[in-house]
This record gives C-alpha cells, structure tokens and sequence, in this order.
C-alpha cells in the first residue's frame, strides 16, 4: 500500500471538488466507485474511493482519499492498494505508486496555485 498525508489551508469543499476532478482527469479509466460525505460541528469530512485500470499489472487499483477539515484547515489521507499478482506477498506495487502520482501531481499542482 502507498499512503500520502499532507496538510492544507483550503475551502473544504473547493478541494473535494478539485481533488475529484483531477483524478478523473489525469487517468483515463479512473472512476469513482463510492463518495461520503458527513459534517458535524464544524468539522467536515469526506471519502471518496477511486478505481482504474493499471496496463503494468494487468489488473485495477484504487486508491481512497480522506479530507478531514475544519476553519479552512483540511488534512489530506490518500492510501492505494491493489494492483499485486501475487497471493501472500505483494510482487508489483507499481501500480498503485502510480495511482497515488496522481494524486501527489494534482495537489503539487494546488499548492502551486495559492504559493505564487
């Protein structure tokens, strides 16, 4: 499994939106499978499962990002798995790694827009 944690000032929602997008956008087979929403208090969050098609291991991966926020404050949780051939240990995590780029350029690509 690869995982990426990162904090960001952000409007919770615009990020969702963004996040959602640019999966979708960066990887033509992507697909949404499932999304929650739920607030409380102030603090909101979300989870949304994607799926795609990895073309190294023949097979899917998805990968799940968390947003957890509040006060313009949201902390980001990605995890992909998936993608291994193997049935005790995994032999081809590229496909996950690969998944979870997407995810790592899109929000590179965020921070770059409220830096400059």
């Amino acid at each position: 499994m690869a995982k990426l944690e990162m904090t960001i000032d952000a409007k919770f929602d615009e990020l969702r939106e963004y996040i959602h997008r640019e999966i979708m956008q960066r990887s033509v087979t992507a697909s949404l499978e499932e999304e929650s929403r739920w607030e409380v208090n102030g603090v909101c969050c979300w989870v949304g499962v994607f799926e795609r098609y990895s073309a190294f291991g023949k097979n899917r991966t998805s990968i799940n990002v968390t947003l957890v926020g509040q006060d313009g404050n949201v902390r980001l949780i990605g995890a992909a798995a998936g993608g291994s051939s193997a049935m005790f240990f995994k032999i081809n995590t590229i496909g996950e790694e690969a998944f979870l780029d997407t995810l790592r350029e899109a929000m590179a690509a965020y921070a770059d827009r409220w830096i400059k």
